[in-house]
């Protein structure tokens, strides 16, 4: 860092947030690529931009208790962090995880803010969630936690004022439960959450829609060198919900993918997953709620790395889509040492600060996830847009919409990146393009609406 107020507010961000690395992972990240901005505008200084963009305007935390099938009792901690609202109502997702914390619910809406402000729509950034794990849990101790977690958290939200959407471990069922309570609660009808059902105000494309964006968005960094997808090889971390629609949509585009993964290890197939493959998976993961391994034994042409990860497969193109710092130096150099030339992240900050600048010092095309996987919440966006019209509107209509917001993310990231002469070459530096376009709006926004 050279600018001298971006140095100030750095030591004074560490000096507060102590015990928290991945929100000043975030923050540094971010605070690197904006000195170019903040040179060209002494305002941000004068109306303390900075200052106020690194501190959430309200977190809530609060105990959740419940009951498990057995009649024993449990309490575990709920988190709203409702970052930023200059530019909309807070949006942003609800994590349920053992790692979920303050440091990692604060990083998260850090990134909401700047994703929602790329997406055009008119979205603040916002990230809750609980420590609670559903894994290994009924469908009954699941409803009764999200019924306990909805009791308190339904005082601090509202169609108009935030609207959570789903994360890890947070899908349709969680959702469903959550929207009954709140419901139940408040006696009223509102588009209060988003990734709900079909049958109750839900929007076509929304689950293949991170995934899919991702794909889209990553197809026209390749259309900027004159390239496609067929014939590639990509490696998939993760084989949750954005990992198999990612894939879904690769196969679609004729590349060929050969990893997926979980906690505990990696397959690799050869031959390729294919979309009957790939059905076979989402049987897996979602309804029966297995592990990747049980792929290799189905399908004889894989094989199963126990503990490994996908970053030691040679690759063209490798998109980490299962959690955060899941990419490091080291699997950086093994992805270039083996021959990747796109990395795009369709997880929330997946590659570590050094695995980056291993990327960018390489000259490889490498896509942030506050660009790259925004396609998740800007069809929650487009969820919203339907409840408050009460439409429902085709598949085809939303993924076309979809298909142009992550195009407009692309271009606006580039058009950003070349104005502030972060283009070397045929190299582009998105990572610097989206922090910048994402971080201008929100700021003009907050300086225009006085000091709030």
């Amino acid at each position: 860092m050279k600018n001298e107020y971006v140095k100030r507010l750095w030591a004074d961000v560490q000096q507060k947030n102590a015990g928290e690395p991945e929100f000043l992972q975030a923050v540094q990240e971010v605070l690197t690529t904006l000195e170019p901005v903040v040179d060209k505008m002494p305002e941000l200084e004068a109306n303390a931009v900075l200052e106020r963009l690194v501190e959430p305007e309200r977190v809530i935390m609060f105990r959740v208790p419940w009951m498990d099938d057995a009649g024993n009792y449990h309490v575990n901690r709920g988190f709203r962090v409702q970052y930023n609202s200059a530019i909309g109502p807070y949006k942003g997702g609800l994590r349920f995880s053992k790692e979920v914390n303050l440091s990692v619910l604060k990083f998260l809406g850090f990134e909401q803010v700047l994703k929602n402000s790329l997406t055009t729509l008119p979205m603040g950034g916002g990230k809750g969630g609980s420590d609670f794990d559903p894994h290994g849990k009924s469908d009954k101790e699941v409803m009764r936690f999200c019924q306990s977690f909805m009791t308190e958290l339904y005082r601090h939200i509202g169609a108009d004022v935030d609207v959570p959407a789903g994360d890890k471990n947070v899908g349709g069922r969680e959702i469903g439960y959550l929207f009954g309570q709140y419901k139940r609660i408040r006696d009223e009808y509102t588009g209060v959450l988003t990734g709900k059902g079909l049958t109750f105000g839900g929007s076509l494309i929304r689950t293949e829609a991170t995934g899919y964006g991702l794909i889209y968005f990553a197809r026209e960094m390749l259309k900027v060198k004159g390239q496609d997808f067929k014939g590639k090889t990509c490696v998939v971390s993760g084989s949750g919900n954005v990992a198999q629609y990612a894939a879904e949509k690769l196969i679609q585009l004729g590349a060929k993918v050969v990893t997926l993964s979980d906690s505990n290890g990696y397959i690799y197939d050869a031959d390729g997953i294919t979309q009957e493959k790939l059905d076979w998976v989402k049987d897996l993961k979602c309804v029966k709620r297995g592990r990747i391994s049980e792929y290799a034994k189905q399908f004889p042409s894989a094989k199963y790395v126990e503990g490994g990860k996908v970053w030691e497969v040679k690759c063209d193109c490798a998109f980490p889509c299962a959690t955060q710092n899941e990419l490091l130096e080291a699997d950086a150099d093994k992805l270039l040492a083996n021959g990747v030339k796109l990395v795009a992240e369709g997880a929330n900050m997946p590659s570590s600060n050094e695995a980056v600048a291993k990327f960018q010092a390489a000259k490889i095309m490498y896509a942030p996830g506050k660009a790259s996987n925004a396609g998740g919440v800007a069809t929650s966006g487009l969820e919203m847009s339907q409840n408050s019209e009460r439409l429902s509107w085709s598949a085809e209509e939303v993924d076309a919409k979809l298909d142009s917001i992550m195009c407009n993310i692309h271009d606006n990231c580039l058009n950003t990146a070349k104005r502030f002469g972060l283009v070397d070459g045929e190299y582009v530096n998105y990572q610097a393009g989206a922090n910048i376009a994402g971080f201008v709006k929100v700021a003009e926004a907050m300086i225009a609406q006085g000091l709030v």
